[in-house]
């Protein structure tokens, strides 16, 4: 057997070992706290610390970056400030977007505070200073009066304090915003105060400055507030009086208290004292005025340059004495002054009292309107339905477009060759009447103008197609008369009657216009149309039998046209285009007719 020999470490082997262990444990441990401290350095480095100091009592605000579209959260180390951060509340600090206002900073929000914006941390140290310990600060500098119109300077408090003032930069913002982004106006900023050239209403703002200064190597921002007031220029006008202007006249009662109005207009002025007087003036003599107890006055501003200013007078118990005296408003200022006079009138009496006399007066007008319509209610209805009612549009067919009744003058008989009127006569009235309606616009028309009655169906069938019903040529001989001209009415949309002597005399048409107003107040859809002849109305009282009441009343009210007989068809040209807007619409029938004609 063979023993193979074992190798046993030297003791100086084993101290080497050891030797370069614990000198490579030191390297390890290094690298991992280097990079642990460089994450803590990266940490610091990413948040960015500001140092600002305020004073007690002034406005005082810190804003989170410039952005005012990033949602912002602010925290201190206050956390009873932290709870009352909104408007409203009892510590008096408000967020407003990325701004933390401070009213009236107190010595209590000293501390710190951080704002975290788009992945930014920002910190600030505030250091709160009292008063007393500014020295040589001018209370009147934390505030600036500025002049409308002009031009204005506002000082940075505290600026002349500093040894070095002369080689300080002084960093001006409206509200939140510095003045350098302000573009739209000229606003320079020179040393330790800022100069605009003209004064606008919206400089009426809280300016803040910055001062920095170094101490221990931390830089300090001091920042503080100035108040700027807008005011304008005092007025160079005297105060105007609204009321009374010249001079009033007011109605009084005796025994009864009476109050004296003046409202006056003043312009502004900065050591504003307006005076407003009520003078009582013994009929009317100015070197006899006694100065009236007057009320409080009452002021109101209207505008930045205006103020309105009311003074009343009472006289407690109007007597007889006081109608005689004339009351004058005297309103002054710097500049001069102005007045007004109310001179007092005794009130008549009032013979109904009011309560009493509207309701009889609104009663009898009711009565007598409701009277009104009872003894023309036979006109209104007509008016109504023959204007205002809805018109057949053809929708309800019937076998007639129009029913037309006149009574044949001897004239027209002669001008169409036979009496159609007389039983006697051998021919129709299609074969009596003209032609051809073209006639018209002829001078052989002109010349030998056809009577209505002649001319009046021509135009109606042969020209405009319309479908007419005509009592000696439609209705069947041996009927009833009556039954037969209530059931043509019914058959028809709409009845014309040609007005003349004769017709209104002929006691058969007559009869065709009355039942044709009965069947319009029924309700029916018949359209009625009066055609007035020359002289026809002046023949009206010379009636023999005398007109129906019904008859004589819807004359008056019911639509109507009026023909110029004798005269050439141009002149009545005016006629024939009323007449076709009058028609109603044509049936299907009729238009059908009319295109094959």
């Amino acid at each position: 057997m063979f023993t193979v020999p074992v190798p046993v470490p030297s003791l100086q082997g084993m101290q080497t070992g050891y030797t370069l262990f614990f000198a490579i444990i030191p390297i390890f441990l290094e690298g991992c706290c280097v990079e642990r401290n460089k994450e803590r350095i990266d940490l610091q480095q990413a948040t960015t610390v500001y140092h600002y100091r305020a004073v007690e009592g002034e406005n005082f605000m810190m804003q989170c970056g410039n952005s005012l579209n990033q949602e912002v959260v602010w925290s201190n180390d206050h956390p009873s400030i932290v709870t009352g951060w909104q408007e409203g509340s009892g510590i008096g600090v408000v967020i407003r977007d990325n701004v933390l206002q401070f009213p009236a900073i107190e010595a209590k929000h000293s501390g710190k505070y951080k704002c975290l914006t788009g992945g930014r941390e920002l910190a600030f140290h505030l250091q709160v200073l009292e008063k007393t310990s500014l020295g040589c600060t001018k209370p009147e500098e934390s505030s600036a009066t500025l002049i409308l119109g002009a031009g204005g300077k506002i000082l940075c408090p505290g600026f002349n304090c500093s040894d070095q003032a002369s080689n300080v930069d002084v960093i001006w913002y409206k509200g939140d915003r510095a003045v350098s982004e302000l573009r739209k106006r000229p606003i320079c900023e020179e040393k330790g105060h800022l100069r605009l050239c003209k004064v606008y209403e919206t400089d009426h703002d809280v300016y803040f400055c910055d001062i920095r200064t170094r101490e221990q190597g931390v830089v300090w921002t001091n920042r503080r507030a100035v108040n700027a007031t807008v005011i304008p220029q005092d007025t160079r006008d005297s105060p105007m009086i609204i009321f009374p202007h010249g001079s009033e006249t007011e109605e009084v009662e005796l025994g009864q208290s009476h109050t004296l109005k003046c409202e006056v207009t003043f312009g502004f002025e900065r050591n504003f004292s307006p005076l407003v007087q009520w003078y009582a003036n013994n009929h009317g003599n100015e070197d006899d005025m006694n100065p009236l107890q007057m009320e409080d006055q009452k002021k109101k501003r209207r505008s930045l340059t205006e103020y309105v200013v009311t003074q009343t007078a009472v006289i407690q118990e109007v007597t007889l004495i006081d109608l005689n005296h004339t009351y004058t408003c005297i309103a002054s200022n710097v500049v001069g002054n102005s007045s007004g006079t109310i001179k007092l009138k005794r009130k008549t009496g009032v013979k109904w009292p009011a309560l009493v006399g509207y309701p009889i007066a609104s009663l009898l007008l009711l009565v007598g309107l409701g009277i009104i319509v009872r003894v023309k209610w036979l006109e209104l209805s007509l008016i109504y339905r023959s204007h205002c009612q809805q018109a057949n549009n053809g929708e309800d067919e019937k076998e007639f477009d129009v029913f037309l009744s006149c009574v044949w003058s001897l004239s027209g008989q002669r001008a169409a060759g036979l009496a159609l009127l007389s039983p006697s006569g051998p021919e129709t009235h299609a074969e009596a009447s003209p032609s051809s309606m073209d006639q018209l616009n002829t001078e052989e028309g002109d010349a030998t103008q056809r009577p209505l009655e002649v001319l009046l169906p021509r135009v109606l069938e042969d020209q405009w197609g319309y479908r007419l019903c005509l009592l000696d040529r439609d209705l069947l001989p041996g009927g009833a008369y009556t039954e037969d001209v209530v059931h043509a009415l019914q058959r028809s949309r709409m009845l014309i009657c040609l007005l003349s002597a004769d017709y209104l005399s002929n006691s058969n048409a007559v009869f065709v216009l009355e039942s044709g107003i009965q069947a319009l107040l029924q309700g029916s859809q018949l359209k009625l149309l009066l055609i007035w002849t020359r002289g026809t109305a002046a023949s009206l009282g010379q009636l023999d039998p005398p007109l129906p009441p019904l008859v004589w009343r819807a004359l008056k009210v019911l639509p109507s046209l009026d023909w110029a007989s004798g005269r050439p068809a141009r002149a009545n040209s005016n006629f024939w285009s009323s007449l076709r807007k009058a028609m109603p619409v044509q049936s299907k029938a009729g238009c059908a007719h009319a295109e094959s004609e």
